[in-house]
């Protein structure tokens, strides 16, 4: 017969699930998750042969140094989270965990992520640093100054492919470039569908993250994104002209790129919340279905 569970242990058990969703959030899991998969992605392109723990090391790293940025990004901002719908609930914002708590996790997770990515060489480690310190330090604050936070938040957001790259072969490489270009380019879009959505919430916080005159939603937010995406369809034969891979896979990322420019065309056209829902789901799937592209020919290749 089964033991009957008591309070005590049922409240332990439910603040032992409390926490580990709480960590979750506070890690950004899934967005995470997006981070170090793409860092996988460009390692396993680059790698001239395969290591499994090589790989599941990068994982861990790249994981740990991208939760500790967001840790460090919901410390900064807890009393602008709590101005928030969306962010209301996070729980440094909501008074759930203390900003001390949460900085001694990060400088934990931040010890250990960048310990791990210097095991494959010293470039590795200090780009997962510069990665870490350029999010937290320098882009998060500059989102309540201007909308140029955008571009700044995009480089260390393309820096885990360089990561992935300089894991597998010890060195930033043309196809680490070219990369990067992609991943770079592909935030534009995908941070500024975002931001539209979610316009009335970042204004009652004080961001300033829409492009255009005075950050309204207005047309001028799809062109912005269009003219960035545009640039995807030449970036997207990059590592093709570099030597890496083919000329198919090159093909085939363009006109997944085209189709990610009618997307933000769309929003330009319509300049309403459904096209740039719809381009942000875009957006979710451009650079998953782009690296395998180019992960696919590497190993057919």
């Amino acid at each position: 017969m089964k033991k009957p569970v008591t309070l005590v242990e049922s409240l332990d058990a439910h603040a032992s699930n409390s926490l580990l969703k709480d960590l979750l959030i506070l890690f950004k899991f899934r967005l995470s998750l997006l981070v170090v998969l793409s860092s996988l992605f460009a390692y396993i392109i680059a790698a001239p042969v395969l290591s499994m723990p090589g790989m599941f090391l990068l994982l861990l790293g790249g994981f740990f140094v991208t939760a500790a940025a967001n840790t460090i990004n919901q410390v900064l901002e807890k009393d602008y989270d709590s101005r928030m719908v969306r962010t209301a609930g996070r729980p440094i914002a909501a008074g759930r965990m203390t900003s001390s708590s949460a900085l001694l996790v990060a400088g934990f997770l931040s010890l250990f992520g960048i310990t791990i990515l210097s095991a494959f060489n010293p470039l590795t480690g200090f780009l997962g640093m510069v990665a870490l310190i350029s999010y937290a330090f320098i882009y998060t604050p500059l989102k309540r100054v201007t909308p140029f936070a955008v571009a700044i938040g995009a480089f260390p957001g393309a820096l885990p492919v360089i990561i992935g790259v300089t894991a597998a072969v010890g060195e930033i490489n043309t196809l680490a470039v070219s990369l990067f270009g992609i991943q770079f380019l592909w935030q534009f879009a995908h941070f500024w569908a975002i931001a539209w959505l979610a316009d009335g919430d970042y204004k009652n916080a004080g961001f300033v993250l829409l492009p255009g005159k005075d950050g309204e939603k207005d047309k001028s937010v799809g062109m912005h994104a269009f003219v960035y995406s545009f640039l995807l369809i030449p970036f997207s034969f990059l590592p093709w002209f570099f030597g890496f891979g083919t000329v198919l896979a090159g093909l085939l990322a363009c006109m997944i790129s085209v189709w990610y420019c009618k997307m933000c065309w769309q929003l330009y056209l319509k300049a309403n919340d459904e096209s740039a829902r719809k381009l942000m789901f875009a957006s979710f799937a451009y650079l998953p279905l782009v690296l395998m592209v180019f992960l696919f020919d590497s190993i057919i290749v």
